[in-house]
């Protein structure tokens, strides 16, 4: 609880990984179960690629409903972009071969997706599942409604920087945008500038989240993080390395960010910052705590997706006991 005696601030932040932050929606829906006014103020939620699918159904689920209509759409858009029917389940298979045939270093021809139709019809099919459940043009009107913030990251290729689009500015290009892995789907443009999967750099945004007034900045940030944190030994293999390399590329810039948050809270303990200016904000990480080869993060099974937001469950489960002492039933 909040000093004022007040619920907690506390704001969630959703990292990257296509098909592994089905993880997310999981970790999502138990929390959005538990959740409690009186305990706690959502003050701002973001993603990058399939978190930012996550980030914007909670949002989007609780400024038009309650926790159990975020909890469906959450549900929903997953159920939706699991394979259905046996071309599609085709396809899953062949994408996900290839995928795992590239990093153990065979030498896989590579075509742009600029040359071939499936990339955008899978870009559309995307589109599809995600306007069957947010209404877009309702977004700057919830934005009104003293709503949490709502970060979605992308990279702009022209310019050469991470860019975040917020609150009323996340579009449904927006989010396609930050899910654009550059092997898979074209770019889109968006203001005459052309972007790729906010994956390059912030995993996800944590600086939009913090740059709120200090009567609006999260007491806590919940990192929901889908790539594992530590490895065991030197990865030798050529599947090993691209897994951990994989690995790194979504949890470096976040692990720098996070770095500074802390760095702030030594200041402002220790006094070099005045407490009355600046909010001391823990930093706690709900993890997958289980690898995946990382091909499988293009895999769009059924029974693979399930599987992830059950174990998401559990690891809310577990976060949520620890943190509230909640004793299970």
């Amino acid at each position: 609880m909040s000093e004022d005696s007040g619920p907690t601030r506390v704001a969630i932040a959703c990292q990257g990984g296509g098909s592994h932050t089905a993880f997310t929606s999981g970790v999502l829906q138990e929390i959005l179960g538990d959740w409690d006014n009186n305990d706690y103020e959502l003050v701002g939620v973001s993603g990058t690629s399939g978190g930012a699918f996550n980030a914007l159904a909670m949002w989007y689920g609780l400024l038009t409903g309650e926790p159990e209509d975020a909890i469906a759409i959450l549900d929903g858009i997953w159920d939706d972009i699991a394979v259905d029917g046996p071309q599609d389940r085709w396809l899953n298979s062949m994408v996900s071969g290839l995928s795992r045939m590239e990093s153990a270093g065979f030498a896989i021809p590579t075509v742009s997706p600029s040359q071939v139709p499936g990339p955008e019809m899978g870009k559309r099919r995307i589109r599809t599942v995600l306007e069957r459940y947010i209404d877009f043009e309702e977004i700057p009107d919830l934005c009104q409604r003293d709503a949490p913030e709502l970060v979605v990251g992308t990279v702009d290729i022209n310019a050469g920087v991470f860019e975040t689009f917020v609150n009323e500015g996340v579009t449904v290009e927006a989010v396609l945008a930050s899910a654009a892995v550059p092997n898979l789907f074209e770019a889109v443009e968006i203001d005459d500038h052309y972007h790729w999967d906010g994956l390059f750099s912030q995993n996800p945004p944590v600086n939009d989240l913090m740059s709120q007034p200090p009567e609006s900045k999260p007491e806590e940030l919940w990192i929901i993080q889908v790539n594992p944190q530590e490895f065991e030994g030197e990865p030798t293999t050529s599947e090993v390395i691209a897994d951990r390399r994989n690995e790194l590329s979504g949890n470096i810039s976040l692990n720098q960010e996070l770095g500074f948050i802390e760095r702030i809270n030594d200041w402002v303990e220790s006094g070099k910052l005045p407490a009355d200016e600046f909010v001391q904000t823990d930093i706690r990480r709900i993890e997958m705590g289980k690898r995946f080869h990382c091909s499988t993060k293009v895999d769009r099974d059924s029974d693979f997706l399930s599987d992830l937001q059950e174990l998401g469950r559990e690891r809310a489960r577990e976060f949520l006991d620890n943190h509230t002492g909640r004793q299970n039933d």
